[in-house]
């Protein structure tokens, strides 16, 4: 590797030259001029421009103020501790597991109006369908003769406590009818729980279904006078916002993976960076293979259903110095880094290694403790090329 010949060398040459002329043409104008002074004057001025020239560069070196490498996009880095291998997997945005909701009838009943279509934005709570049911009056009935059966009892118990203070009726009569009123109370909760998990309807059987999440309604499957069975599903909800993306891994990658592990993940949209949220061994539909979770550390996904690349780096990543792929270059068949020095960069030979994640092992030629050039560290490479081709001219 050869540096770039110093600009005031070229210049001191070219006032040699001009001596050098300007003897030969006194010497030929007159026929007697001695040429002795002007030539040896030529020499020395040659030796007294080596003497004030700049200092060589040692080799490799390429002159780049800060300012000059901050212009041309030359990213500064330190160096990392890493290593591991690099698994490739294949994936899909899908909604959430609290993201999609099959809205079911509690009960069977009549449809009597539907008030969404699909497209339609809903919140948590909004009625989709009403339902008129028989079974739901039901439940409405029992729960009311509950509470009847409940206020009833505890108003014996009332009367029982009272007489028994008067002497009128033995204590144990009044403790029974508190039992009495407590279980009343019991059967009056559990009978309110049932009508409530039906939807809570009036005396007539009436109920509306409503959405447990906000989202989108993506499908309605009943209408205006059907008829839907219990556990029937009304419509289909989804929340286009909560989104994740799923990957489907090697079996043996369960053990190797852990929750927090960086991704980086390449998409439709541009690739970015994730973090595995969860792993799943033997999830795999029909194949076994681990099922691994992981959200955007940064921006939003793409729509659900767009497929997805995912890359994650496994085994000892605290291992040696590891720098950015595109920090590595190579010059003359060897493979160098860039090392920010004084007034530039020096070209370090290294020793590469295996590469995962978007870094390159360094087995041999730093020390940990360099700055060196990372993003675009291929101008320096064409800056030193260049150097070279004008020290050979």
């Amino acid at each position: 590797m050869r540096t770039r010949t110093s600009n005031k060398t070229i210049l001191v040459g070219g006032v040699a030259a001009l001596v050098l002329l300007g003897g030969a043409s006194i010497y030929l104008a007159f026929g007697r001029a001695n040429p002795k002074p002007a030539v040896a004057a030529a020499a020395q001025a040659e030796e007294a421009g080596h003497a004030e020239g700049e200092v060589e560069a040692p080799e490799g070196f390429v002159a780049l103020s800060a300012a000059e490498a901050q212009a041309a996009n030359i990213i500064i880095v330190g160096l990392g501790r890493g290593g591991g291998v690099e698994t490739r997997l294949s994936g899909r945005v899908e909604p959430m597991v609290d993201a999609r909701a099959a809205v079911a009838a509690a009960v069977s009943g009549r449809v009597e109006r539907v008030l969404v279509a699909p497209g339609q934005a809903v919140r948590v709570g909004q009625t989709l369908a009403v339902l008129v049911s028989g079974d739901a009056a039901s439940l409405r009935a029992e729960a009311d003769a509950a509470q009847a059966a409940y206020v009833a009892a505890e108003q014996a118990h009332g009367r029982d406590e009272e007489l028994a203070d008067q002497g009128v009726v033995a204590r144990r009569e009044a403790e029974v009818s508190h039992a009495q009123a407590l279980s009343a109370q019991a059967a009056a909760r559990a009978a309110t729980a049932r009508a409530s998990a039906a939807g809570s309807p009036n005396a007539s059987g009436r109920l509306n279904v409503t959405s447990p999440i906000a989202g989108v309604v993506t499908n309605v499957q009943v209408g205006p006078g059907g008829f839907v069975a219990q556990g029937g599903v009304v419509a289909d909800i989804t929340n286009p916002a909560r989104v994740e993306m799923v990957f489907n891994a090697p079996p043996a990658l369960a053990a190797a993976v852990r929750t927090g592990a960086a991704l980086r993940v390449s998409s439709p949209s541009g690739d970015f960076d994730a973090v595995v949220t969860g792993i799943a061994a033997g999830a795999g539909v029909g194949s076994g293979a681990t099922v691994i979770r992981a959200l955007p550390t940064g921006g939003r996904l793409a729509p659900a259903g767009s497929a997805v690349t995912g890359v994650i780096v496994t085994g000892d990543t605290t291992g040696g110095i590891t720098v950015p792929t595109e920090a590595v270059q190579t010059v003359d068949g060897t493979a160098v880094v860039f090392v920010r020095v004084p007034n530039g960069f020096q070209a370090r030979p290294v020793l590469a290694g295996r590469q995962a994640g978007g870094r390159t092992e360094i087995l041999r030629g730093l020390t940990g403790t360099e700055n060196i050039a990372g993003a675009n560290a291929f101008l320096l490479k064409a800056e030193l090329a260049k150097g070279e081709a004008e020290h050979g001219h």
